[in-house]
């Protein structure tokens, strides 16, 4: 299963409607790391499906939401809670450790 795209657009929308625990990774097509957890936060899609949404924000197609969680490394995960974000996590994470940060927000 593949994360969910989100944009500017639908940001908003979907963080506050969602009642699970969201992982956003905030990604460009540019950058090694980023390409290096995607098949990590797909498997991860997979797994807690019904329990959380992995979702994906691409910086340079929206840099808006990257300016306004002041993301200025990437990869970054943000887990959102309630609609606000409760965790950040910076670089490639193993597996466990995002699913962790989910459950901590769960």
């Amino acid at each position: 299963m593949k994360p969910t795209t989100l944009t500017q657009e639908t940001f908003d929308t979907t963080l506050k409607t969602a009642a699970k625990p969201v992982l956003v990774d905030f990604w460009a097509e540019w950058c090694g790391p980023c390409k290096m957890i995607a098949p990590v936060l797909e498997q991860l899609a997979a797994e807690q499906q019904g329990k959380a949404l992995i979702a994906k924000v691409n910086i340079d197609e929206s840099p808006e939401l990257a300016d306004r969680f002041g993301i200025t490394a990437i990869p970054t995960m943000v887990v959102f809670k309630n609609g606000q974000p409760v965790k950040r996590l910076q670089g490639v994470q193993s597996k466990r450790t995002l699913a962790a940060s989910i459950a901590e927000a769960a």
